[in-house]
C-alpha cells in the first residue's frame, strides 16, 4: 500500500507543499492528492490588480503538475476528520470522502468582519479570486467622481487603494487606517507612502476606528461618517472554521497550532501551513498571514514529512523575515527591510526600483508554483542581497 498524502488547498502554501513532497519523495511509495476547489492556482498577492480589470496568466493545476505524479482533485472541503483520517468533500460527482496517511492543512484565509454590522451586506472584499470580481463589477458601475473607501490601514489596504487610485483616475479614493498611517513602517518609508498618497489623490483618515459599514458609507467611532458608493473591507482575515470543528488543537481564532516542523500538536498525521497554522517563527513570535510565512511554512513541513518517512534527520530551521514588499500601483513601491522577527530596519528601497523588485518577488512566487520540481533559481536570492547593499547606500 502506498501511503497517502492528501493537501488540502493550492494556494501559495499548499502548491509549494504538493511540488516539494513530489520533489522529495518516491512515487513508487507514496500517493500526493492535491484537493482545491478552484481549477486554477490563484496568485493572492495580485487580487488588487484582479479588482481594477487587469488580466493575470491563467494556471490551471491539472498544468502545474502535469508529469510529476500529483494528483489534481477539484472539490470543495467541507469537513476534516482527524481521528478516522478522512476529509468530506463535494465535487461535480456529489459528496464524497477521501481517507490520507499524512494530511497537509492549507485552506488559508478569507476577509473577517470582526463584528462591525454591515460589512457583510456592504462591504467588498480581496480575500480571493471571487469578492476580487465583485469588487472589480462594483469599480465597472461607478462614475465619475464615485467615491471609494478601503478600511484597513495595513499591507492589503495600501495596495487596494493605490492600485484603484491609480487605474481609475476619474474616483475619490480614501483609505481609513485604525491607528497611525504606515507607523508599522520605517520613517524613510513612511515618507514615500505619505507622498505618493498624497501624488494619487488618496484621502488619509488615521485613528478611524469603523464601526458600521453602510451602502452609503462608513461610520466612525466619534459618529462621523466617511461617504463612500464603494466600502472595500481589509481590516482582517480569519481561517475558515473547519479545523475548528474537528478534535485538532486550535487556538482562539481557529488557527491549527503546530510544532517548528509545522506538525500539528495534538495530531502527528496532520501538518498545517499557511494562514490556517499558528507556527512560531524568530524571535518565538507567531508568524504572520501572508504568503512570505505560507511559502518557508510549506516548505519546512514537506522537508519534515519526507524525512520521517524515509527514516532521514527532520531539519530543524527557523522561519525569519527579510523584507515586507508593498506594491503602490504598477510603477511604484516600498521595499522595507525587516529583522528576522519582522521589526522594521531603517533601510528601504522606494520607487520604480522597489516595484521592479517587488514584480520579481511575485513571478519566484508563481514560478515555484508553475515548476513545483524545480528547484527555485538562485537569482531571487542574488536579488534580495543586492536589493540590501543598494538599500545601505541611499
Amino acid at each position: 500500500m502506498k501511503h497517502r498524502i492528501v493537501v488540502l488547498g493550492a494556494g501559495y502554501a499548499g502548491a509549494n507543499a504538493a511540488g516539494r513532497l513530489a520533489r522529495r519523495l518516491h512515487l513508487d511509495d507514496t500517493e500526493i492528492i492535491v484537493v482545491n476547489a478552484d481549477p486554477d492556482f490563484v496568485e493572492r498577492v495580485r487580487s488588487h490588480q484582479l479588482a481594477v480589470g487587469q488580466e493575470l496568466q491563467r494556471r490551471r493545476l491539472i498544468d502545474v503538475y502535469a508529469g510529476t505524479g500529483v494528483q489534481v482533485r477539484i472539490a470543495r472541503v467541507t469537513a476534516v476528520d482527524a481521528d478516522r483520517k478522512t476529509v468530506a468533500l463535494i465535487d461535480d460527482q456529489g459528496v464524497n470522502e477521501i481517507a490520507y496517511d499524512t494530511l497537509v492543512y492549507a485552506l488559508g484565509s478569507t476577509s473577517a468582519d470582526n463584528g462591525v454590522p454591515g460589512v457583510a451586506e456592504h462591504a467588498y472584499a480581496v480575500a480571493g479570486k471571487p469578492s476580487a470580481l465583485r469588487l472589480h463589477e462594483r469599480l465597472q458601475d461607478l462614475g465619475a467622481s464615485g467615491a471609494v473607501l478601503v478600511v484597513g490601514g495595513g499591507l492589503t489596504g495600501v495596495e487596494v487603494a493605490t492600485e484603484i487610485a491609480e487605474s481609475r483616475l476619474d474616483l475619490r479614493v480614501s483609505i481609513a487606517a485604525r491607528s497611525g498611517f504606515g507607523d508599522w513602517l520605517s520613517p524613510k518609508a513612511q515618507q514615500h507612502l505619505r507622498s505618493t498618497f498624497d501624488r494619487l489623490g488618496i484621502a488619509v483618515h488615521e485613528h478611524a476606528d469603523i464601526t458600521r459599514v453602510r451602502a452609503e458609507g462608513a461610520v466612525t467611532g466619534d459618529g462621523s461618517v466617511i461617504p463612500a458608493q464603494a466600502t472595500v473591507w481589509t481590516a482582517g482575515f480569519a481561517v475558515h472554521p473547519i479545523a475548528a470543528a474537528t478534535s485538532l488543537e486550535v487556538d482562539a481564532t481557529g488557527r491549527i497550532v503546530v510544532d517548528a516542523t509545522m506538525r500539528s500538536v495534538s495530531h502527528p498525521d496532520v501538518y498545517a501551513v499557511g494562514d490556517a497554522a499558528l507556527a512560531q517563527g524568530a524571535g518565538n513570535k507567531p508568524l504572520r498571514m501572508s504568503c512570505a510565512s505560507g511559502v518557508p511554512m510549506a516548505h519546512h513541513a514537506a522537508d519534515a514529512i519526507a524525512a520521517r518517512l524515509t527514516g532521514r534527520k527532520v531539519p530543524q530551521k527557523t522561519i525569519g523575515y527579510t523584507v515586507q514588499c508593498i506594491s503602490l500601483g504598477r510603477y511604484d513601491a516600498i521595499i522595507q527591510f525587516v529583522t528576522p522577527d519582522d521589526q522594521p530596519k531603517p533601510s528601504a528601497i522606494t520607487g520604480k526600483t522597489a516595484a521592479r523588485i517587488k514584480e520579481f518577488v511575485c513571478k519566484s512566487a508563481a514560478w515555484s508554483i508553475t515548476h513545483p520540481t524545480n528547484m527555485l533559481p538562485t537569482r531571487r536570492r542574488h536579488i534580495i542581497v543586492a536589493a540590501e547593499a543598494l538599500a545601505v547606500t541611499a
